[in-house]
C-alpha cells in the first residue's frame, strides 16, 4: 500500500471513486466530466492537495484538502473533502492512512486545524471519523448554488 499525491494520470480512477461517494450523498449528483474538472482545478492549486492510496497500480482511495483562512483561529486551516475508499477495499485502514497523510501535510504547513463535512446519513463515515478522534461541532452546513 502506497499513499502518495495524485497526478493527472489518476484523474479517471479518482472520478470513479467520486462517483461512489456522490452516489450515496443526497446533496450531490455524480457527473464524470464535472468531477474531472474539479479534480483538475485541485491539482493545479498550490493551496490544495489530493492524496491517493494505491496498491499494485490500482487506486483504492482518495482524500482532498484545501487551505482556508479561519478568522476564529487567526490562522490557515485545512478543509478536508472527498474521503472515499473503494467499496471493495473498506475496513483495511486505508482511510486512516489517507487522513494521516493529510494531518502530516497540515502539520508541515503549520495549519491550526483540519475540518470536514460529512453526510448526516452516512453512518459508516460518521463512525469512522469518531474513531479517528475527529470531534463533532455545533455547526451545520448550508449551501447556495450560483
Amino acid at each position: 500500500m502506497n499513499i502518495r499525491t495524485a497526478t493527472p494520470k489518476d484523474l479517471p480512477a479518482m472520478a470513479e471513486l467520486l462517483y461512489q461517494l456522490f452516489a450515496i450523498e443526497v446533496d450531490f449528483t455524480p457527473d464524470y466530466l464535472t468531477q474531472i474538472r474539479g479534480l483538475e482545478l485541485l491539482l493545479a492549486r498550490e493551496s490544495a492537495e489530493i492524496f491517493v492510496a494505491e496498491s499494485d497500480g490500482e487506486l483504492l482511495g482518495m482524500c482532498t484538502v484545501q487551505l482556508h483562512v479561519s478568522t476564529s483561529m487567526g490562522a490557515e486551516v485545512g478543509h478536508v473533502e472527498d474521503v472515499i475508499i473503494d467499496i471493495g477495499h473498506r475496513g483495511k485502514r486505508i482511510g486512516t492512512l489517507l487522513l494521516q497523510a493529510v494531518e502530516d501535510w497540515a502539520t508541515d504547513r503549520g495549519l491550526a486545524r483540519l475540518q470536514l463535512q460529512a453526510d448526516r446519513d452516512n453512518h459508516p463515515a460518521l463512525g469512522f471519523y469518531r474513531r479517528q478522534d475527529w470531534k463533532l461541532t455545533n455547526l451545520i452546513g448550508w449551501m447556495k448554488y450560483l
